[in-house]
């Protein structure tokens, strides 16, 4: 299973937030964004805390996601 953070992207913009603002408001760096962007690992904290300024759950901002084995490079 992978983490797919689409849906976080999709209410920044309907809450006009940028990605700056949502690192500063939770209080990390803006190497979370980076590695949300690209749907790496990131803590549960960081999950936590963005959850926390949107007002939000964990399933508004990701999803979980099947990968194809086939697809994998090796």
């Amino acid at each position: 299973m992978a983490v797919c953070y689409n849906k976080l992207f999709k209410l920044l913009i309907d809450k006009k937030m940028s990605n700056a603002e949502l690192a500063e408001r939770a209080g990390f760096s803006a190497n979370i964004i980076t590695r949300l962007k690209r749907d790496r690992y990131v803590s549960l904290d960081s999950i936590e805390k963005i959850c926390g300024v949107l007002g939000c759950g964990v399933d508004d901002i990701l999803e979980f996601i099947t990968e194809d084995l086939n697809s994998r490079r090796l």
